[in-house]
This record gives C-alpha cells, sequence and structure tokens, in this order.
C-alpha cells in the first residue's frame, strides 16, 4: 500500500495548488491513498466545506484536522456526515465528528486517526489515554496517526509509545518539515512534522510582515496567507497491508 500525506494546507493557493500537482504525483508514483491536514485551507484558517470538497474533488482521500477544526461552525455538519473529515479524537464527546475513519477498499482496510497534543496547546483529553481506547475499538493493522502537536517532545514520545502498535506516527501543526523520517524498531514509521502546502516565502504560510509586526509589538494583528512561491511538503509512505508496518517513507516537497 503506497500512502501520499500532505501537510498542513494553507488557504485557497495551498488547495489550488494540490489541485495543480496531485493528479500528476499519484499517476507517476502509484498512489492508493492520500491524506491532508485541512484545518487552515480555508482563508483565515480553520476549514469551510468550500476547502474541504476542494480538497476531495482535488483527490484527497482523508482529511484530517488539529486545532482549528472547529473554528468554524459552518463545517459541523460535514463533520457529522463522517465522509473522510476528521477532526482530534481526543476533542470533547459533544465535540460534532470523529477522531477516526476507515478507508475500506477491495484491497486492504485502512484507519487513519487524528489526535491532539496538550503541550503548549489546549487543555483537552490526553492523547496518550485517548489513543489507547481507541485501539481497543480498531480491527485492522493498517493504522496512520496525525499527531497534531506544538512539542517535538511529545510527538517523538507519541511515535516510542505507538511503535509496533500502529502503521505510522507523523506529526502536523508546526508546518516546518522535519528530517528526521525513520522506521522505529518495531516497524512503525515516524516523522515529527510534514510541513506545510502553501507560500514558501512566508511564516507558517503567512505575510512575514504581518507576523513580525504581531512579535513586535504584541498588538492584534490581521493575518493574511502569502500568495506567491507556492511549495508542497509532505511524505509517500509504503505499508506491508498484511503486517501493517512501514517499509518505506520519504519526504516529498514539490515547488
Amino acid at each position: 500500500m503506497r500512502v501520499l500525506i500532505i501537510g498542513d494546507v494553507v488557504g485557497q493557493m495551498g488547495c489550488d495548488f494540490i489541485r495543480q500537482k496531485l493528479a500528476k504525483y499519484k499517476l507517476e508514483n502509484q498512489i492508493d491513498v492520500v491524506i491532508a491536514n485541512g484545518e487552515n485551507s480555508a482563508e483565515g484558517n480553520g476549514i469551510l466545506p468550500h476547502s474541504a470538497n476542494h480538497l476531495f474533488d482535488s483527490g484527497v482521500n482523508i482529511i484530517t484536522t488539529g486545532n482549528h477544526a472547529l473554528r468554524r461552525r459552518e463545517i459541523y455538519d460535514m463533520l457529522n456526515e463522517q465522509i473522510g473529515l476528521i477532526r482530534p479524537a481526543n476533542f470533547h464527546s459533544e465535540a460534532p465528528g470523529c477522531g477516526y475513519y476507515i478507508y475500506d477498499t477491495a484491497n486492504f482496510k485502512l484507519c487513519v486517526i487524528n489526535l491532539q497534543g496538550t503541550v503548549y496547546m489546549d487543555n483537552i483529553q490526553n492523547p496518550f489515554e485517548c489513543i489507547d481506547n481507541l485501539l481497543k475499538q480498531i480491527d485492522t493493522k493498517n493504522i496512520i496517526v496525525d499527531f497534531h502537536a506544538e512539542a517535538t517532545s511529545e510527538k517523538l514520545a507519541m511515535g516510542y509509545y505507538l511503535d509496533g502498535r500502529v502503521s505510522l506516527v507523523y506529526g502536523t501543526h508546526t508546518h516546518v518539515q522535519t528530517a528526521d523520517e525513520r522506521i522505529l524498531k518495531n516497524g512503525t514509521g515516524y516523522i515529527t512534522d510534514i510541513g506545510m502546502c502553501g507560500g514558501y516565502e512566508s511564516v507558517l504560510g503567512v505575510k512575514p510582515e504581518l507576523v513580525i509586526k504581531r512579535l513586535k509589538t504584541n498588538l492584534p494583528v490581521r493575518f493574511e496567507n502569502a500568495k506567491d512561491n507556492c511549495v508542497l511538503c509532505g511524505i509517500t509512505v509504503e505499508i506491508d497491508k498484511n503486517l501493517g508496518k512501514t517499509t518505506k517513507i520519504e519526504r516529498i516537497y514539490l515547488s
């Protein structure tokens, strides 16, 4: 099984860039499943039905999210439809949507789980306890975890915690692709952050001058996404569908 995973998609430009690049990449690399983090795919941040549908129509099969998942109320009904759009599983039980999705085909079954970290982030359910409970419910060995977290230490700890229990743990949220992709000793693929799909000359997809003003003055600033030089960062992963183990993990960077 070959899986393409795309980092945090930033705004309309990120959505449009995926539409330009994805079909050709899937064909040339024999991709079976595409996962993308869409929590910033709407202009301004968050996700809207328009941006989610844009990603699905462009060839994305499963959309994960993160701390901005519920920022736009317009997405709530779509989350509840459980059509491949998920939010972190450790959100409160009253949150709309679900924290995992089973992608079931004639050739394989794949479960994608979304978790959110708690270090330097919202005080929600402990992600380690949450994943323990979830894994008791899932009946496939092929399990991928999008761990949307701030702290490198928390991401690494989750990778080692789940080594041998899931196929892959990858980090999102910080938008900067890390160079530590590896296969852990019990067969779980891991990378701390897969990066983003957004403007290269930016601060996490936002115009640099706006972020600088916010950091320099500590005053409210309306952020705008950078509009030029889009890049697509992510990983391609090969998983042995019979064993649920990662056999290859590779970073990708398309400009």
